[in-house]
């Protein structure tokens, strides 16, 4: 494949038309292996490259894609990756960061871009990442490793659900200075309303499968945070915890360049 600038210098000399040159930066956009197609213009459109899920995926495939979007960005996230899938994966150039609880895999080509970025060292404000019970505490790990890959910085307050409001009200300090909330819960999924009832951000409520018979497996917290009277909540799947780390990250960013760009 020709490098984009030798197209460009086709395309001024006349030599390819605008129609060749449209069709050849198009067929980048994407690019075919045995058993995946890499989209290797999300980066370019949305800001962060494109997120492996590893869930039904081979160790093979999953090193085969990740080699391909580590040649456009410096690190990558794999969600949904059991344990012994991860223990075939062995490559020995990578950097990597395996999160048992939160079964996610941070790939990258440094150490430095596996590193958790302090909110001392970025020029973003942090994302604060909630928990109703320490039983919600694996999806809140999905949500710190989607966070850490896309180098936001964050604070975890953690088990202050409404069964006892008194540790909400002493997290409150802490909750100050956000530019947005992840606040996971299982059970009737009560907390994001309270959280979002009491800072001046977005709020993105994850219900979790946390719960007796009637929680339905989540169901129950979901359609909870759903008819929420909180202006500033908004939802994502049950124990989608990658999505709500992703949304949160993407609101921390703004209106800035993102901050996972190439050469970190």
């Amino acid at each position: 494949m020709k490098p984009i600038s030798e197209l460009l210098r086709s395309l001024a000399a006349g030599e390819i038309s605008v129609e060749q040159a449209e069709q050849s930066l198009a067929s980048r956009e994407i690019e075919a292996i045995d058993g995946a197609t890499v989209d290797r213009g999300r980066k370019a459109r949305c800001g962060f490259g494109e997120v492996i899920y590893g869930e039904g995926k081979s160790a093979d495939l999953i090193v085969r894609v990740a080699e391909k979007l580590l040649e456009l960005s410096p690190s990558v996230l794999v969600t949904r990756l059991a344990a012994e899938v991860f223990a075939e994966i062995q490559v020995p150039h990578w950097q990597m960061h395996y999160s048992p609880q939160a079964r996610t895999l941070r790939i990258a080509r440094t150490a430095e871009a596996l590193a958790v970025v302090e909110e001392s060292s970025s020029s973003l404000r942090p994302i604060a990442v909630v928990t109703a019970g320490s039983t919600d505490a694996a999806v809140a790990e999905e949500v710190a490793e989607t966070l850490t890959w896309m180098r936001v910085p964050f604070r975890v307050l953690t088990d202050i659900g409404v069964a006892g409001p008194q540790r909400l009200l002493a997290s409150l300090p802490a909750l100050e200075g956000c530019a947005a909330a992840v606040v996971v819960a299982g059970m009737e999924g009560a907390l994001p309303s309270v959280v979002a009832g009491h800072v001046p951000y977005p709020v993105i409520a994850v219900p979790t499968s946390v719960g007796y018979g009637a929680s339905l497996g989540g169901i129950t917290a979901l359609l909870s945070m759903l008819t929420s009277c909180a202006s500033n909540v908004s939802v994502v799947n049950i124990d989608a915890g990658f999505k709500g780390g992703y949304v949160a990250g993407l609101i921390a960013c703004g209106q800035q360049a993102p901050p996972q760009s190439d050469g970190e």
